[in-house]
């Protein structure tokens, strides 16, 4: 199948490893230009020479970090001006964050800030481009709705999903999609250092995971490259999960 991605353009935050880094070597792979953004440089120059020898076209490298003020309206303005405009935007930044309960709120602040109101500020300085080109993409990397524990992340990943369904019904007659992607046990950094050795982590797949093993970035990136796609132009206002069925509700 043609995704008709050819030619279009993409911001990947969190893009020096992991989910961020599959998707946007899935998008280049497709004819994407994108500009891969996150704290670390040097693995996004390497990101960088991947995408180039796999024939994709060069991406723009975007030294960010989304904890610092201003910082989403100056990496929209960047990435605006060397790409010439944004069609897909990918929030794969930020991280686990569990806490005690008797953690301090400045542990609370933080991890809402990386993983929800950084993400928001972000995405709604680069509608007014989407919405003036009529085409726009928007997909949030999430997380479980099943904590195990306290975690602020998980915390604020729900208020993505009810943020991102709002604002879905607030731009689809703009032709912007806004979607949510819930990883479930893919391997990547945080994962592996979650289950380090590969006995704690078939022990794990045979025990709950029905599919019987972890998945691969690349898996679940392909996912994510669809609904950047005009293929999915009528899903919007979803939460997806990408987790070999470990998760236990229907709903």
């Amino acid at each position: 199948m043609d995704l008709q991605l050819d030619g279009k353009t993409a911001l990947v935050t969190g893009a020096s490893q992991g989910i961020g880094r599959a998707i946007a070597k899935g998008l280049a792979a497709e004819g994407v230009h994108v500009a891969i953004a996150a704290r670390r440089i040097g693995m996004l120059h390497e990101l960088a020479k991947d995408i180039e020898r796999g024939a994709g076209k060069r991406p723009v490298v975007i030294e960010t970090d989304l904890r610092q003020p201003q910082s989403p309206e100056r990496l929209a303005a960047d990435a605006s001006q060397k790409l010439g405009r944004i069609d897909i935007l990918i929030n794969a930044a930020g991280g686990s964050r569990a806490v005690p309960l008797d953690a301090p709120i400045e542990k609370w602040d933080e991890g809402m800030m990386v993983n929800f109101f950084r993400l928001r500020e972000l995405s709604h300085a680069v509608i007014a481009g989407m919405r003036q080109n009529g085409y726009g993409r928007i997909i949030n990397i999430t997380g479980s709705s099943e904590p195990r524990g306290l975690n602020v992340a998980a915390s604020a990943k729900a208020a993505v999903h009810a943020w991102a369904k709002g604002l879905s019904r607030e731009v689809a007659k703009h032709g912007i999609t806004v979607n949510s992607l819930q990883p479930g046990r893919i391997l990547t950094e945080q994962i592996l250092r979650m289950h380090p050795t590969p006995q704690d982590r078939a022990d794990f797949a045979a025990r709950e995971i029905p599919m019987g093993r972890f998945g691969d970035p690349e898996e679940f990136a392909n996912v994510a490259v669809f609904l950047a796609s005009p293929r999915a132009g009528y899903v919007t206002g979803t939460v997806l999960a990408i987790d070999g069925g470990m998760s236990k509700f229907a709903f």
